[in-house]
């Protein structure tokens, strides 16, 4: 069985448009209420980064078991339905803000609850596929990272704890559509994932150790995407130009 570019990419557009609404929702508060400068106003944005933490964690893990039980019944596997992945409790949403916030910068603050809630999308697909003994492999989506291709490389594998690190997927990060589908099959897969493409990219790039693999990946991907990068920081600056004027609008009624 071979899962459709269209199912897929409808899947992904389900997963992102809810991380997006929370990174957006930070986003908007800051823009409201400025980045914590006092105990008290670093507080009150934990607090609002948990409800929005959990209400967004909440839909990705519902749309990732939505997707797991539709998965399993296509393949003819009569499981127990998928148990939704729990959101990340509140000390880790706070550690989140508080690391950011150092940096002074609102994305990056926001872009911290977002991967919290994408790993809650992720975890579901990961824990579940443990409990039911599926294989599973990491699918690229666009103009994916070093990592995410290394990751990919490494094809179909059986589920296993050991690709968990402190209970999680181990590589989440905001911006990026790459996620783990599973198979019970042994020769199910995705349109268009080629591990063997990717194997040959991290096998050709420079380098001995992993790590230097990884990192002259980067180097090419970003000299080959230079153009493209520059046009989504562009995005992202008017997105938050438009956020701004929002909020200064609000502010002034």
């Amino acid at each position: 069985m071979i899962t459709s570019k269209r199912a897929w990419d409808r899947y992904i557009a389900a997963l992102r448009k809810v991380n997006d609404e929370a990174t957006e929702s930070i986003l908007y508060y800051l823009q409201q209420f400025g980045i914590p400068s006092t105990p008290d106003e670093m507080d009150a944005l934990i607090d609002a980064a948990f409800a929005i933490s959990n209400k967004y964690g909440e839909a990705a893990a519902a749309l990732a078991a939505e997707w797991y039980d539709a998965t399993a019944a296509l393949a003819g596997r009569t499981l127990d339905p998928a148990v939704p992945a729990p959101t990340a409790p509140i000390d880790e949403v706070a550690r989140a803000i508080v690391g950011t916030a150092k940096t002074q910068n609102e994305e990056i603050i926001a872009a911290s609850i977002g991967r919290l809630v994408k790993r809650t999308g992720v975890d579901t697909t990961m824990q579940n596929a443990i409990r039911d003994n599926a294989e599973w492999a990491w699918i690229p989506v666009g103009d994916t990272c070093a990592f995410c291709i290394t990751l990919a490389s490494r094809g179909w594998q059986p589920a296993s704890a050991k690709a968990l690190k402190g209970g999680h997927a181990e590589h989440i990060h905001a911006n990026c559509d790459c996620t783990y589908q599973i198979r019970f099959d042994g020769s199910s897969s995705v349109a268009g994932y080629d591990p063997d493409k990717y194997l040959k990219m991290y096998e050709d790039a420079e380098g001995r150790s992993s790590k230097d693999k990884i990192n002259a990946m980067r180097r090419e991907l970003y000299a080959e995407n230079r153009e493209k990068i520059l046009e989504q920081k562009a995005d992202a600056y008017e997105k938050r130009k438009e956020l701004n004027s929002s909020a200064a609008e609000e502010t002034d009624v």
